[in-house]
């Protein structure tokens, strides 16, 4: 693991090895990480990063890969962020990683898989709840503004919108509705869902970027009598949970967080996944909707992401899909903007 090689360095780096295999390696895209910085200082004749998404986030990505894989081909980070901002050359960066990059699609590896279907299933808020979100919108919106007009970063404005996004999902999220509300329509419509699945034999994943949240959909569904599993990042034994959920029929419903579940896991007796709370980065959700749709799999799987009508969530939506046709350019790039940019931002809310 990643974890028992920085730990061990030493170890390692002591040696010169034939051959290192990097799985997942867009763990190591953050070239500042201390395990980006161990898997660095390794020595080896060969070297192979096997990752679905070489660019999660930003162009940088890439380049931290690369220093890895054969360092000095994209110059040293600082170059490159000059070279490339703002998807400036970003066809002189596709020509010269291609040799490099060895790229094989789902259906090319498993031509027998099951179909997956995604949609977007848009949600009404109840009255009491838009009444809190168009003022929480109109505040944010003249926060965000006044945010930028000071110079402000892109990471201290995504705190101002997650607010926003927590609304969409259950009021309680907010620090001011935490003791006061106990149901959501978003919550209402999944928990109604889960019943229809569950009863009709099938199996479910459910993932949302918080635990809190996660929480609030374990009440319902002890209300209703569903029974559940659950991974997130307090969970000692993922193995455990997966082998039941995988072979037992008990629990029909297994809930995640993205972050301890998003990767590594293989969930193929769910054919239903619900994405709670989308956000602008579609790798995240295709990597945990991958936990289902992979080699195993012999039922259609369905994607549901469910959103709130007429909110910010639609706009994030469309975000998403302007930066997964960039994303799938990559080999044949006219344009690598990837990163979140003040834009972004403001577009999410006009």
């Amino acid at each position: 693991s990643y974890h028992t090689m920085r730990v061990d360095f030493d170890k390692f780096a002591s040696k010169k090895w034939q051959l290192i295999v990097v799985d997942e390696a867009h763990f190591i895209k953050n070239p500042s990480s201390k395990v980006s910085q161990a898997v660095f200082g390794l020595q080896a004749i060969h070297k192979i990063a096997l990752t679905g998404t070489p660019v999660e986030n930003r162009y940088e990505d890439l380049w931290s890969l690369f220093h890895f894989l054969n360092p000095g081909l994209l110059g040293n980070l600082a170059s490159f962020k000059k070279v490339f901002k703002n998807g400036q050359n970003a066809d002189l960066l596709a020509r010269r990683i291609r040799p490099f990059m060895l790229r094989r699609l789902k259906n090319e590896v498993a031509k027998d898989l099951p179909n997956k279907t995604e949609m977007v299933v848009s949600v009404d808020f109840s009255d009491s709840e838009k009444e809190v979100y168009d003022s929480l919108y109109a505040l944010t919106q003249s926060q965000l503004k006044d945010h930028f007009e000071k110079n402000g970063t892109v990471i201290q404005a995504l705190e101002l919108i997650m607010r926003l996004r927590q609304a969409c999902c259950h009021l309680a999220l907010l620090p001011n509705f935490q003791s006061k509300i106990h149901s959501s329509a978003k919550l209402d419509f999944l928990l109604a869902k889960l019943e229809e699945l569950a009863s009709a034999g099938h199996k479910v994943l459910v993932f949302s970027q918080w635990t809190s949240y996660l929480d609030l959909i374990v009440e319902g569904m002890v209300d209703r009598g569903v029974n559940y599993l659950r991974i997130d990042g307090q969970t000692r034994d993922r193995g455990s949970v997966v082998d039941r959920f995988q072979n037992q029929s008990h629990a029909p419903v297994l809930l995640m967080s993205l972050k301890a579940g998003g990767v590594g896991l293989n969930l193929t007796a769910a054919d239903h996944v619900f994405i709670m709370d989308p956000w602008w980065n579609p790798a995240v959700e295709q990597q945990a909707a991958d936990r289902a749709h992979r080699i195993g799999q012999v039922r259609p799987v369905f994607i549901h992401k469910l959103i709130i009508a007429n909110s910010i969530e639609e706009k994030i939506i469309q975000l998403q899909e302007r930066k997964n046709e960039l994303a799938s350019n990559i080999l044949n790039s006219e344009d690598l903007q990837l990163g979140l940019t003040r834009d972004d931002l403001l577009g999410l809310i006009p």
